[in-house]
């Protein structure tokens, strides 16, 4: 999928709201969207315009993630427009942020992840509730999804939910502990200042200090900066 300045006619981003536009999986590859996150479910195509709020998040935890991870070699760190095809056959979802770990990396294609990503991250919106509190939930952890974030900073309604594949392989929910800090099972050392994510301008720099292997991810900063 990819995301061009401007979009043909014949896919404008106004055929592509609220109304599911059917096409195949192969089409919704090839789409142009101008902006929101588009998703294929069944056979039909639909389309949510993130808030700025929601952006704000995002924004936040692609820059903690993705320096935390490349800092520490652990794999990769991918943000929508980005296809996920958890399992064959099934929906394409479009994961507001997704990890995948250096042995799952055969799964990034150039258009889609074809796999599972081991950990999704969901910044819950007015319209995406439903999906993601329960379409996606499920979808997650039947196609195992080992680590699961549901976070919703709408006014009022400020939470986060961290959820992790048992031996069973379905979600149990982590409670988070009374420091205010999630420390992830699947990114080893990533830990997260909860309450972050509810400020105003998050400084992921100092949440990124705020991590276990703090001392490790500053020596290995210094050194990709001294590198030749």
């Amino acid at each position: 999928m990819t995301v061009p300045a401007t979009t043909p006619s014949s896919q404008a981003p106004a055929q592509l709201g609220r109304t599911p536009l059917k096409m195949s999986y192969e089409d919704y590859l090839a789409l142009d969207v101008e902006a929101g996150i588009a998703e294929w479910v069944d056979g039909e195509v639909t389309t949510s315009m993130p808030t700025e709020i929601h952006q704000i998040v995002v924004a936040f935890l692609i820059q903690v993630l993705g320096l935390f991870v490349r800092a520490m070699h652990l794999g990769k760190v991918h943000v929508a427009p980005r296809p996920m095809r958890a399992r064959p056959g099934g929906p394409g979802r479009e994961p507001d942020v997704f990890f995948v770990a250096t042995e799952h990396l055969d799964r990034l294609e150039e258009q889609q992840l074809v796999g599972p990503a081991d950990l999704a991250v969901e910044v819950v919106s007015d319209d995406s509730v439903g999906r993601d509190r329960a379409e996606k939930f499920y979808e997650y952890e039947a196609a195992g999804v080992r680590e699961y974030w549901i976070v919703d900073p709408r006014p009022g309604r400020r939470r986060a939910d961290f959820y992790v594949l048992d031996d069973g392989g379905k979600y149990r929910p982590v409670p988070i502990p009374a420091d205010g800090l999630y420390r992830s099972a699947v990114i080893s050392g990533l830990v997260l200042r909860v309450d972050r994510l509810w400020q105003e301008d998050p400084d992921p720099i100092a949440a990124l200090a705020e991590t276990l292997a703090a001392e490790k991810l500053v020596a290995a900063l210094q050194a990709r900066t001294s590198a030749p």
